[in-house]
């Protein structure tokens, strides 16, 4: 198993590398755990996840969308979580366009669409394991985000009903990383669809989803994601994050594709893998 490289943070808790000596030499790894609260992750034990996020620790970010489908276009432009703090914060990926106050030179930019086609246009593999509904290339609108990709896989065993699905999405991952000829480099995308409704079946004694059980879905995911960070090829450049958070009744709210802190602050971290795996 390789080390982790820790990358520096700013004075605003934010990283600050130069992506331009990234994109062409990592693989570039970035997995959404669907509908994690900050709150909950920040408060249980996920000791596959702490032993690579800098520090142990999740860092606090505000969604740029609150409902999967928008979190993600707006990801894939270059747009993730934003640090909590005022800013402007630098970006690691934007699209090139003028006036942008986020795009710094150390930003990597790309002159498509999206960051998918942009990473593609440089030599990389893109390929999207998927998770929710919005990935299950099962309808039009279920076809939009992993269709920007090479390479796309969703099955029901990867969806929101399945109490496995996490690990049918690892074992797909490695299957596809064992095949992979060495020359091109990769950009995996994986949904995790677990902490998605329902997550009853995690921890709960009732069919209800609960904060309890949302964090018993993530000590479950947390164990899946061993398998999947040991079998990534090295170097690699991994992001872990939520694309938005989920209401359990708080101030009567519940669900999300609505605006409450419950909703816009999520978990993110980014990490080096180096050496071998």
């Amino acid at each position: 198993r390789g080390h982790v490289h820790r990358a520096g943070h700013g004075v605003d808790g934010h990283a600050m590398r130069d992506m331009n000596h990234v994109v062409g030499t990592h693989d570039i790894v970035l997995i959404t755990i669907d509908t994690l609260r900050y709150d909950i992750a920040a408060t249980t034990h996920t000791p596959v996840l702490a032993g690579h996020l800098p520090g142990g620790r999740w860092e606090a970010r505000h969604a740029p969308g609150n409902f999967t489908y928008a979190s993600h276009m707006a990801m894939f432009a270059g747009f993730l979580p934003t640090p909590t703090a005022p800013g402007p914060h630098p970006r690691l990926f934007a699209g090139r366009f003028g006036g942008s106050e986020t795009t710094t030179p150390e930003t990597w930019v790309f002159d498509s669409p999206d960051l998918v086609a942009g990473l593609a246009s440089v030599g990389y593999h893109t390929v999207c394991i998927g998770g929710v509904g919005f990935f299950n290339m099962r309808s039009p609108i279920g076809s939009v985000l992993p269709g920007m990709f090479a390479e796309s896989h969703w099955e029901p065993a990867f969806g929101v009903t399945s109490p496995t699905s996490t690990r049918a999405q690892v074992d797909r991952a490695r299957e596809i990383l064992d095949g992979l000829a060495p020359g091109n480099r990769l950009f995996l995308f994986m949904n995790v669809s677990a902490l998605h409704q329902p997550n009853w079946f995690y921890g709960g004694s009732t069919e209800q989803d609960t904060p309890t059980t949302h964090a018993a879905a993530l000590r479950y995911v947390d164990t899946e994601l061993e398998a999947l960070f040991d079998t990534l090829r090295r170097p690699s450049f991994v992001i872990v994050c939520s694309d938005h958070g989920t209401a359990y009744g708080e101030d009567g709210y519940w669900g999300h594709r609505l605006g409450h802190e419950t909703v816009w602050t999520v978990p993110y971290g980014e990490f080096f893998l180096e050496g071998t795996a």
